[in-house]
């Protein structure tokens, strides 16, 4: 009865370690689940936006076609810095998975960087369009280029901000699991930028200067 009464409580407790552990697993689990669930929902945004572009992408009313204003160079050095920072940030994930705390932010703050000037450049750009007289005004083409341009824009520039939030966090609390698991989501979410971007680039700029 004795031993009994020694074993039962030490039992217990693991048998609350446990349950607590089958939360905590549960619990991240459902938090990718809802996350990949956010993605397709957003992927179905953007598959609107290609939809409405290619529909309007040769109504120029008279104003300036793909040719005309698209800079490629440019577009192609934007091109360059998103899909490096999707790179820069796979290390980020190495580095997590291997507990390197400084590899981790290093590489998050690069990622960022890299962001930045990613979203610099497309404010040039836009900049230059609007000074030219290419304004979303001017042509049904304009308006769905400018949407769809600027709709990727707007969530790099989320990206960039929720990076900035895990930074802080990551000097908090460090590499804890409830930070892996964000860092995991924000991977899914910049990566699936960069796919975006490449039908962007593809559908949008390459194939309107090549008309």
């Amino acid at each position: 009865m004795a031993a009994d009464a020694l074993t039962e409580p030490h039992a217990t407790e693991l048998s609350f370690y446990d349950i607590e552990d089958t939360h905590h697993h549960e619990s991240g689990g459902s938090t990718l689940l809802g996350f990949w669930i956010y993605l397709m929902s957003d992927a179905l945004i953007f598959a609107t936006l290609f939809a409405t572009y290619g529909v309007l992408s040769s109504a120029y009313a008279g104003g300036p076609s793909p040719r005309e204003i698209f800079e490629l160079p440019l577009v192609a050095v934007n091109t360059a810095l998103l899909l490096t920072s999707s790179i820069t940030y796979g290390f980020a994930m190495i580095a997590m998975q291997e507990g390197k705390l400084r590899g981790t932010q290093l590489w998050l703050v690069i990622t960022g960087l890299l962001g930045i000037g990613f979203v610099a450049i497309e404010l040039y750009e836009f900049a230059n369009l609007i000074h030219e007289g290419a304004t979303p005004q001017a042509s049904a083409f304009l308006s769905a280029f400018f949407t769809l341009v600027a709709t990727h824009g707007l969530h790099v520039i989320f990206g960039i901000i929720w990076l900035g939030v895990m930074l802080v966090q990551l000097g908090q609390r460090g590499l804890h699991p409830e930070n892996r698991r964000r860092l995991m989501c924000l991977s899914m979410f910049w990566h699936f930028l960069d796919v975006v971007w490449i039908g962007v680039f593809t559908f949008v700029y390459l194939l309107g200067v090549l008309r």
